[in-house]
C-alpha cells in the first residue's frame, strides 16, 4: 500500500483534525469525518462540494454510535484502509484528588472510549485488504503530566491499546501507531494560554505530515510505534 484510498479521521473539524484532512486531500485519499455539531456538518458538506470529503452525524464515544459512522463511511469510501484517531479533548488543572467529579469519567469516555469503539467498528473494515492506524496520544502524559490525571490516564489508556492492537492485527497486515504532540499551537491554546511561550510549540500542520508519514507505504516497516511530535515546526 502506497497510500490509503478511504480514510477516516476522527476529530476531522478541530484544529489538528482539519490540517491532517487537507493533507489527505492533496495526495487524493477520500475521507470520512464524523460531527456532532450543525455548523460542523455544514462546513464539511460546503467543503465536500469540490472533494471527496464526507461529512457524517455521529456520537463516537457510544459503540452503536461509532459503529454506524463508521459502517456508513466505509460504504461512502468505497474502501477503508486508513484511520486517524484525533478526536479527544483535555481537562485538568487541579491536584487528583481536588479534580471535580466527573472529570476522571469524562476523560476516560472522551479520550479513550472514542478511540476503542472506533477501532472495534472499523477492524473488519481494515483486515480486508490491509491498512494503517494512526492514534493521536499525548507527550505529556508519557512524561508526567500533574494537575492532569484523568487525561494523562487516558492518554496512557490509548498508548497501551495502540500497542496491543498493533501485536494482534499484524499478521492481518494492519499497523497501528500513534503520535504523541506536545502543545500544538491552536487558537483554542492560544485562548487558554494567552502568555504561553509559543516558540516551543508545534504546529498543526507539522504533526498532520508525521500522521501522513505513518498512513503512507514509507512506514511500512512499523507497527506499534509510540512517536513523540513535539519540537517548535
Amino acid at each position: 500500500m502506497s497510500f490509503p484510498r478511504g480514510v477516516i479521521v476522527t476529530g476531522g473539524t478541530g484544529a489538528l483534525g482539519r490540517a491532517v484532512v487537507g493533507q489527505l486531500l492533496e495526495r487524493g485519499a477520500r475521507v470520512a469525518v464524523p460531527w456532532r455539531h450543525a455548523d460542523d456538518g455544514r462546513a464539511l458538506e460546503r467543503e465536500g462540494a469540490a472533494a471527496p470529503l464526507f461529512g457524517i452525524e455521529a456520537n463516537l464515544a457510544l459503540p452503536e454510535g461509532a459503529s454506524a459512522f463508521v459502517e456508513e463511511a466505509a460504504r461512502r469510501l468505497g474502501a477503508l484502509d486508513g484511520l486517524v484517531l484525533a478526536a479527544g479533548g483535555w481537562a485538568g488543572g487541579a491536584p487528583f484528588d481536588l479534580s471535580p467529579p466527573g472529570e476522571w469519567e469524562a476523560m476516560l469516555r472522551t479520550n479513550l472510549d472514542t478511540v476503542a469503539h472506533v477501532c472495534r467498528a472499523a477492524l473488519p473494515h481494515l483486515r480486508k485488504q490491509g491498512g494503517s492506524v494512526v492514534a493521536v496520544g499525548s507527550r505529556a502524559a508519557e512524561t508526567g503530566g500533574a494537575g492532569m490525571a484523568a487525561y494523562a490516564v487516558s492518554k496512557v489508556a490509548v498508548h497501551a491499546l495502540v500497542r496491543v492492537l498493533a501485536l494482534e492485527n499484524a499478521a492481518h497486515g494492519v499497523r497501528f501507531n500513534a503520535v504523541l504532540p506536545g502543545t500544538i499551537d491552536t487558537p483554542a491554546n492560544r485562548r487558554a494560554m494567552p502568555d504561553a511561550d509559543r516558540s516551543k510549540w508545534t504546529s498543526p500542520e507539522a504533526v498532520a505530515r508525521v500522521i501522513r508519514y505513518f498512513l503512507s507505504g514509507d512506514s511500512a516497516p512499523t507497527t506499534g510505534a509510540l512517536v513523540p511530535v513535539d519540537a517548535p515546526a
